[in-house]
């Protein structure tokens, strides 16, 4: 379990935080370290800021595969984390860890102190985050968080807080490691192995240089792999009491002029605007009973869509320390990270509505397919001998897989040492991520177009449903292309920092100093797939660019007033290409006993427009699912809505926009560190974070509300009258915006408790409960959203919630040779609605909550890990992740995984097994 309150260091190790590794203490007494969040080393490892640290032992035997999937059960990350089964996402083939459910955007991730290149996609085509995917986890020495903002010693994205990797340094010898696992159904498998590599001593050698290499395989898992799960990925929810239309849900008849594509094809009669299914439907859908109340051609989507991904990484690290005399040392660090993971989803639709750039011509930027009579008369398959329009998903060319390529790279060069009384640090930083991104199996809509509407084109006619082998493989040829892009993110950074103890002596000894200055070039090139410009394939367009360029400045102080008061006070001032910012921060730690301590920070940050966010070339169209306001007020509306309208999913295009400020926050945390007993160690952590000037999007439910929202002609008729504007919900407009803040508060406790158990070895116990007190977003002076306890917030997440508590217990056990290690996590239930007060999210086909009371039920997981060192140089360990198989509780609102929240995957994956071995040579 992670520790937030001692940090114990022994012989030379230090941190190399806030940059690279700091030089060698000069007191050979009093062992000096540095902190996340400070430039300053000191005696003692509890600041004024809660820093929650997780060592190298806690991480390696937790059981988990990688640094994100670890990170992600811990109680400080909220909504917007990326887990890797969130396949579906703008982001699909990384992970990243959202501090306080404020997004991975307002989370910095550091690498030895020092930023990396974000990944090339934004996620939610907006939010740009650093993919913890690229960090080999077998090098990982130690992680620290620090919970409280840190823009003043770091600069923009740590307004939630700071996640600070740091990498094994001064290794000697060789190891190797290698470990397989696999779930209770014999699936999921994973294969992994490392190779650690340290030759050198810095004090005798006068050089260190380590190297480890890190391979992994993972196979997917489907949703169709579950379906004896309950509802686990399963999208047909009636066995449960749900209406055939959920969001997973497609191929039925609403009523007249109100159909989903079907997978044998619809078309509409001119005259009546009823639409008739094709033929052939037993021979195509593979779900049970597969016609409504209005007939159709019955499908859902897990017939196709994966749970889990396919992955293949490889990690590569190596780092180089020279000690060229006793007060210089210099080093260079490399990294490199291949992933490429691969993702089944549906196959496409004939029929899309697609949103790209205004043009010439198409000036309202969208086209909606479905409005247009694409079956001419002539279609053999037509039944009505007139141009008639139609709805069809392309079964007959196969479900669209997401191929995602992805390669990192890091080059880090510097020195450091100490000169005139000065330590200091300066080094030069390079790294870029680069993503060939592939969609399979889409269409090539001009063709499409062409084949079935056009007799005299050479592709007429295509043949839809369970005609469709009558098409000749030309037609496939022409009509089915493999989307691609490339896009590339860059950062170039040039930093210096120098700390020194100056000769001002307070009661509490010598006031410390730190200044430091840096600069550095972002760049963002991430062009949408190839055709989705135009509307000429059936996606929407997803791009950003932007570069930009940021000097800054900052200067920290320590000044022990006393004995036992310590004062810390930073600023810094970062300099943008068209604007500034000046972030203070200070901190006061009071430790009148030597057992106890109390503790409180102010800090002040900023996020700064990204590319997705701040370029007017920049563009993206995201999907959430929303009641709507015009079909379903208080219930399905008359004159032809049905419970779909109440919880349906509708894109909404988002541009870029120039004119965009920064976003800037507030934080205060006010807290204690309390040893009351031998062993005994508590940590309580009150923080309140408010953060104004928001870049968001319009809410999807808002922008549902728009007047120019696009829908379908399907419209209302009440009292015999045709209701305007009342179709079916397609798509709307969220326009990026400073809106007005979002203010969050909540309670941190961390307690631990070390036994010595004599001839029994020795155990620790472990507490770590977060409690969420409040998560408002006041979009304006009369509209605020309370998602604290709820299901929100869904528009800047993947819909995964914000529980008010969520608990982590541990419990380790010494003993010989063998380690024995339990972790317990738990999450409060929600409310399944999309913010506090608003109607349940998920109704029944009987009108009543879709889950018991209207809540998400709470999660509990139990994960057991052992290790047995057969000799010093030869250990074997296994785990047990949700040793007693819990089945993750119904969520049918989630777009993140089917049926189930994508934050607890544990429970949809089952019961997974790990075995493995790690030989250390020399």
């Amino acid at each position: 379990m992670a520790r937030s309150v001692r940090l114990l260091f022994t012989g030379g190790l230090m941190a190399t935080l806030g940059m690279a590794g700091t030089a060698a203490a000069q007191d050979t007494n009093i062992q000096r370290v540095e902190i996340t969040g400070s430039s300053i080393k000191r005696a003692t490892a509890e600041t004024a800021s809660p820093v929650q640290v997780i060592n190298r032992e806690e991480l390696l035997r937790s059981g988990k595969s990688t640094v994100s999937e670890y990170l992600q059960t811990l109680t400080v990350d909220g909504a917007g984390s990326l887990p890797t089964g969130f396949g579906n996402g703008f982001a699909a083939g990384s992970t990243a860890i959202s501090l306080r459910g404020l997004g991975a955007t307002s989370t910095l991730v550091l690498l030895n102190g020092r930023r990396m290149a974000p990944f090339a996609r934004a996620d939610d085509g907006q939010k740009s985050f650093t993919d913890l995917s690229t960090v080999p986890m077998q090098i990982v020495e130690r992680i620290e968080i620090l919970k409280d903002g840190a823009s003043s010693t770091y600069g923009a994205d740590a307004i939630a807080g700071v996640v600070n990797i740091i990498l094994r340094k001064d290794v000697q010898g060789l190891e190797f490691k290698a470990d397989t696992g696999w779930s209770r159904y014999d699936d999921g498998k994973q294969n992994k192995a490392s190779v650690t590599f340290g030759k050198g001593d810095l004090d005798e050698d006068k050089y260190n240089w380590v190297v480890n290499a890190e391979y992994m395989q993972s196979d997917r898992i489907k949703n169709s792999d579950r379906k004896d799960r309950a509802y686990i990925g399963n999208g047909d929810l009636r066995a449960y009491g749900f209406p055939i239309g959920t969001q997973f849900a497609g191929g039925y008849i609403n009523g007249t002029n109100s159909v989903s594509p079907s997978p044998t094809g619809m078309v509409r009669d001119p005259v009546t605007t009823n639409y008739t299914n094709l033929p052939g439907c037993a021979g195509i859908s593979a779900t049970t009973n597969q016609t409504g109340a209005n007939g159709g051609c019955l499908y859902y989507v897990d017939q196709w869509r994966d749970m889990q991904p396919e992955i293949e990484s490889l990690n590569l690290y190596t780092k180089g320390t020279l000690q060229i005399n006793e007060s210089t040392q210099a080093y260079v660090e490399l990294g490199y990270s291949k992933r490429s993971t691969a993702f089944m989803m549906t196959p496409p639709s004939v029929t899309p509505t697609v949103a790209f750039p205004p043009n010439a011509q198409t000036p309202q930027g969208f086209i909606n397919y479905g409005n247009q009579n694409l079956m001419s008369a002539q279609h053999p398959q037509n039944p009505f001998g007139a141009n008639a329009r139609m709805r069809y998903i392309a079964t007959d060319i196969g479900p669209s897989e997401r191929r995602a390529d992805n390669e990192f790279r890091r080059f880090v060069v510097g020195v450091k040492g100490s000169l005139a009384g000065w330590d200091y640090d300066t080094g030069f930083t390079y790294s870029d991520s680069k993503l060939d991104l592939e969609y399979t199996n889409m269409l090539n809509m001009n063709v499409v177009t062409q084949a079935l509407s056009n007799p005299a084109s050479q592709y007429f006619p295509y043949y839809i449903g369970d005609q469709a082998y009558r098409n000749p493989a030309s037609l496939y040829q022409a009509m089915v292309v493999d989307a691609l892009s490339h896009s590339k993110t860059s950062l170039s950074v040039i930093d210096f920092k120098a700390t020194r103890e100056l000769p001002i002596a307070l009661p509490g000894g010598n006031i410390g100093l730190a200044i430091g200055a840096e600069h550095r070039r972002e760049k963002v090139s991430n062009p949408s797939l190839a055709g989705s410009e135009n509307g000429s394939i059936n996606s929407s367009y997803v791009a950003a660019f932007g570069d930009s360029k940021v000097s800054a400045v900052y200067a920290e102080i320590l000044a022990p007033l006393l004995k036992s008061l310590e004062l810390s006070a930073a600023v810094r001032y970062d300099k943008y290409d068209n604007f500034n910012s000046t972030t203070p921060k200070v901190g006061l730690k009071w430790t009148p006993l030597r057992t106890f301590a109390l503790r409180g920070t102010y800090t002040e940050g900023f996020r700064a427009p990204g590319a997705a966010e701040g370029s007017s070339s920049s563009q993206s169209t995201g999907t959430s699912t929303v009641r709507d306001p015009i079909r379903c007020p208080n219930g399905p509306a008359a004159g032809g809505a049905t419970a779909t309208d109440c919880a349906i999913p509708v894109a909404a295009v988002k541009v870029g926009d120039p004119n965009l400020q920064p976003e800037t926050s507030k934080g205060v945390t006010l807290g204690m560190v309390w040893d009351p007993f031998e062993g005994t160690s508590v940590a309580l952590d009150g923080w309140k974070i408010k953060r104004e000037n928001e870049i968001n999007p319009l809410p999807y439910n808002e922008a549902a509300a728009l007047p120019t929202a696009i829908r379908n002609d399907n419209n209302l008729v009440q009292n015999g009258q045709v209701i305007p504007n009342s179709g079916t919900l397609i798509l709307t407009q969220a326009p990026y915006r400073n809106s007005s803040f979002t203010e969050i508060s909540g309670v941190d406790l961390d307690v631990k408790q070390r036994l010595r158990l004599g001839d029994y070895g020795r155990a620790t116990l472990g507490m770590v409960i977060t409690h969420v007190a409040s998560w408002k977003r006041q979009e304006s002076a009369t509209t605020a959203y309370q998602f604290a306890g709820t299901h929100g917030n869904c528009d800047t997440s993947n819909c995964a919630g914000t529980p008010k508590n969520k608990v982590n217990l541990s419990a380790t056990w010494d003993i010989n040779a063998f380690n024995f290690n339990a972790n317990l996590n738990w999450r409060d239930k929600m409310d399944n609605v999309l913010f506090a007060g608003d109607k349940c999210a998920s109704t029944l086909a009987n009108g009543q909550p879709g889950t018991k009371d209207c809540e998400i039920a709470s999660f509990t997981t139990l994960d057991l890990s052992t290790r047995y060192n057969v000799s010093k140089n030869f250990t074997l360990f296994a785990s047990v992740s949700n040793v007693f198989d819990k089945i993750a509780p119904l969520d049918p609102l989630t777009y993140g995984g089917i049926s189930y929240n994508p934050m607890d995957a544990s429970g949809a994956i089952g019961r997974y097994f790990k075995v493995g071995a790690s030989y250390r040579f020399f």
